[in-house]
């Protein structure tokens, strides 16, 4: 896996474990902030934070699949090392128009 590519990916999966960690941060702020008024608090609903937390990154990566670029009339250009040694990223381009 190239640098670039491992960088976007961890970049993908620290925003979408932000999003999981969401429900929880609101509720143990939000719990600070009852408490310290007085309010009782019952016990964590750990469940409900984490069916939150997984709908949060399945609807990210729904949003994510929507918006993303299609490439099916495009062709596939594998990267390749050159003379010194470096490898260019693999990448799409158009595909040739159909013979008439």
């Amino acid at each position: 896996m190239s640098g670039s590519t491992g960088r976007r990916l961890l970049r993908i999966l620290l925003e979408r474990g932000w999003l999981f960690l969401a429900p929880f941060l609101v509720w143990f702020l939000w719990r600070a902030w009852a408490t310290r008024t007085g309010r009782p608090m019952g016990s964590t609903p750990w469940p409900w934070l984490t069916a939150i937390g997984a709908v949060l990154v399945g609807a990210s990566v729904m949003v994510s699949v929507l918006f993303r670029t299609d490439n099916r009339g495009e062709i596939y250009v594998p990267g390749e090392v050159t003379a010194d040694g470096s490898v260019s990223p693999g990448r799409f381009v158009p595909a040739a128009p159909p013979p008439r």
